[in-house]
């Protein structure tokens, strides 16, 4: 089992006594605790590089270590978890839908977007991961509709993941000729696909072991591949492409109990500042700044506020009986050919 295979074998809420990153002798004196609950693609950034570096910083600053108790999930099963009760201070997820349901369940601000960089911490591009020497010739989503070749990305409704990737399809087909155009598109390339698991980390699996020619993934993703395996990865990036970005917030009802706001409040700040950015993109992330980075971006760059926002694109796209459901089930709501 490969290093990604292994690490993702993580229950829903795990401590890690491992990451009790130096606490004082004989109890909990001189020791602050945050608890984290984030999607599961983040895992490696910050179990292995920005906690570590946190905890020295907040030693140096405060004079106190700090312990962390972590959980990593895919990023809805992990706002369902803190919606239903897990205590976590901090939330790191996928989607900002995701961070919304918290919102819902009173749990985090309804202005959590108003911080720095809209309440973001990381960003990545959706890309197309190949074979090494690109012997399909793979270079835009277009390539991805040709005869013959097997694609895969996992199902858009288990894995909020796959909903970057499916949008950033949709979104490129938009910028063609409109909602006909990037519906055709997406029908298209999904009737290339050639299995659908349930997560990225799945999906990624099972490219590993020789399925399909090409992936649909995150930028991060194949260059932690490069990382931790020391092997290439080879991707192209379409020239119209989405950019992803990862939302973080405070867990008000946590912190208030805790009495750790301030060691939450520095935490998400230390994400956000170019020390935890320069962590972040050794992982393989994008900078929020992109002046910290020197990889040029793709042409034609979107965003999901391009797109009209996460509501709309979940309305149009993932609604029972909207376009995912009419292309991918059928007209009588069997699964079909599209």
């Amino acid at each position: 089992m490969n290093r990604i295979a292994m690490l993702g074998l993580v229950l829903a809420v795990s401590v890690l006594p491992g990451l009790r990153l130096a606490c004082a002798p004989g109890g909990d004196g001189g020791a602050d605790t945050l608890t984290i609950g984030a999607y599961s693609v983040i895992r490696e950034a910050l179990h292995e590089g920005i906690l570590p570096a946190f905890a020295d910083q907040w030693r140096r600053t405060t004079g106190r270590e700090v312990r962390f108790e972590e959980s990593y999930n895919a990023s809805g099963a992990q706002a369902r978890a803190i919606a239903s009760g897990f205590d976590a201070d901090v939330a790191l997820l996928s989607l900002e839908s995701d961070v919304d349901l918290l919102v819902r369940a009173g749990l985090v601000r309804a202005d959590w977007k108003t911080g720095p960089h809209g309440g973001m911490i990381t960003r990545s591009l959706v890309v197309i991961g190949h074979r090494p020497g690109n012997p399909r010739k793979i270079h835009a989503w277009e390539d991805l509709a040709r005869p013959g070749i097997g694609v895969l990305y996992p199902d858009p409704k288990t894995s909020g993941g796959a909903r970057w990737n499916v949008n950033a399809l949709y979104g490129a087909g938009l910028r063609q000729g409109g909602r006909a155009a990037a519906r055709d598109l997406l029908a298209r390339v999904q009737a290339n696909v050639v299995t659908m698991d349930a997560s990225g980390r799945q999906s990624m699996a099972t490219f590993e072991r020789g399925t399909g020619d090409a992936i649909i993934t995150y930028e991060n993703e194949l260059l932690l591949q490069r990382k931790l395996k020391g092997e290439a990865a080879p991707y192209v990036v379409p020239p119209a492409t989405l950019l992803i970005e990862g939302p973080a917030a405070i867990v008000e009802a946590s912190v208030k109990r805790h009495g750790n706001r301030r060691l939450a409040e520095a935490f998400l700040a230390f994400l956000r500042a170019p020390a935890g950015q320069r962590i972040l993109m050794d992982y393989g992330f994008r900078p929020l700044d992109p002046t910290l980075d020197a990889r040029p971006l793709p042409p034609e760059l979107f965003t999901m506020k391009d797109l009209g926002g996460w509501s709309r694109i979940n309305n149009e796209i993932y609604k029972p009986g909207g376009v995912w459901d009419s292309l991918f089930l059928g007209p009588k709501g069997g699964k079909g050919r599209l």
